[in-house]
């Protein structure tokens, strides 16, 4: 029988089994290099089942899933984490539907062709949150690009524009200052953080774009909807595009007309600049907080050319973060200050996967690929792969606000590319960091940073 989506709740069963998993296990999923799931000594949880063995994935679809679906009745730790990697490709295929006039999923479409996504028609951080804590313009109108962009052309990331105003990339460096990430052609990569509209109207009606707003509003937010509500809830989107350059295969990638904007205010002593490049998509963090999942689930996509994996075979002709032949190259090392996206070249970042993919992982990335393929022969999107879902395996746990993460650590080799590895506190977690975040008013901020943006 086919595995049909659902919108489930959270059975009697799955509660009853997370909490003793969590207990009994050190959630590291993806921390197994061999692609199996072990417990805290060592031991597998149980044999993997071939993917082949499992029900086929639901079709190619443009409806964003509201929640996991859990078929199983008394499912283990391997099939939960089956079940929210399947709802992150279901996410991964929405958001990157063709988007129509209105920004949309386009009447008719399929995902395939290289075009405006979905999710490229959201709000971008920079039209939420204002110099002086302007109100952000309503949704579906785009705030002017800075001033040293006028005159470059017009960029084709954003469909619902007025005036043409178009999509600007003025971040360079990764979260936290750890520092930016240099391709291999010198170039540094840029960022973008946009939200659904669902979280957008939240942080609009909450007055949470400005200091003085959060000040008021004078409570934790909350992005969770009322139950039965039909919306899809907060939806987060955070991308990484590396300029197309020599040795890039434009075909390999979703490209992109962008203003390629130097913030001054970013590093110091950098002064603003503006070009209209192309841009390709290799990296897209996607964070949906759902009805059974209050700290949100966290799905991690990369371009498959971007890194090799430590342990694994290094073989690929051209990587897009990887040098091969420079065998004195320091891996995962953020280049040495001063930062500035303006210098024609900087030394290349020499990057590799720290936790490599878990089998299971492998195998649904190849049926989805395929699946694309077969749908749009040529299709940019197969291009593209899980690293994996993180997710809360008891998200009422009164001790632990995080809601016991599986697995532990979560790292987008374009995104978290300096705080790889299985350090407790030190490397890089989702949800163990974002549940760190507060607003100006020292409220808890709902697992997002964004709200420290307010001015």
């Amino acid at each position: 029988m086919p595995h049909t989506f659902r919108t489930h709740a959270r059975s009697p069963a799955r509660t009853r089994s997370l909490p003793l998993l969590a207990a009994a296990l050190t959630l590291a999923l993806a921390a197994c290099s061999d692609g199996n799931v072990k417990t805290e000594s060592g031991a597998p949880a149980r044999p993997q089942q071939a993917w082949n063995d499992a029900p086929p994935p639901p079709p190619l679809s443009s409806t964003i899933p509201k929640d996991v679906s859990v078929p199983q009745s008394n499912p283990n730790l391997q099939d939960l984490q089956d079940d929210f990697d399947l709802f992150s490709w279901q996410s991964f295929v929405a958001v990157n539907w063709p988007a129509g006039p209105d920004g949309n999923p386009q009447s008719g479409a399929t995902i395939g062709p290289d075009v405006p996504t979905v999710w490229e028609n959201w709000k971008e951080s920079r039209e939420i949150f204002l110099p002086g804590g302007a109100t952000p313009p309503p949704w579906g109108q785009d705030t002017p690009p800075p001033a040293v962009c006028n005159g470059q052309g017009d960029a084709t990331l954003r469909l619902t524009q007025v005036g043409k105003t178009p999509n600007v990339l003025d971040e360079s460096a990764e979260p936290f200052e750890t520092g930016p990430l240099i391709d291999q052609n010198g170039q540094y990569v840029r960022f973008a953080i946009l939200t659904n509209q669902d979280m957008f109207d939240n942080i609009v009606a909450n007055g949470l774009y400005s200091k003085a707003g959060q000040e008021k509003f004078a409570q934790p937010a909350n992005f969770a909807l009322p139950k039965g509500s039909p919306k899809v809830g907060a939806i987060m989107v955070k991308s990484a595009w590396k300029v197309m350059g020599a040795g890039d295969d434009a075909k390999r990638f979703h490209t992109a007309k962008a203003l390629v904007y130097t913030n001054p205010g970013e590093h110091e002593g950098v002064q603003a600049a503006c070009k209209l490049q192309t841009v390709g998509l290799v990296g897209l963090h996607i964070a949906h907080k759902t009805q059974g999942e209050p700290q949100w689930v966290w799905s991690s996509f990369e371009h498959v050319d971007n890194v090799p994996s430590q342990g694994e075979p290094i073989d690929k002709a051209h990587y897009n973060f990887f040098n091969k032949s420079c065998t004195t190259c320091q891996v995962n090392q953020p280049p040495p200050r001063p930062w500035n996206p303006n210098n024609p070249y900087t030394q290349p970042t020499q990057v590799m996967r720290v936790i490599p993919l878990t089998d299971s992982t492998k195998r649904l990335n190849a049926t989805y690929q395929a699946l694309l393929k077969k749908n749009y022969p040529g299709t940019v999107w197969a291009n593209y792969e899980l690293i994996s879902t993180q997710w809360p395996t008891n998200a009422k746990n009164p001790i632990d606000p995080t809601g016991n993460p599986a697995p532990t650590f979560l790292a987008n080799a374009t995104m978290e590319t300096y705080i790889q590895g299985r350090v407790p506190k030190g490397s890089s977690s989702c949800m163990d960091c974002h549940n760190d975040a507060t607003m100006h008013n020292s409220k808890r901020a709902d697992f997002t940073y964004l709200l420290q943006r307010a001015q």
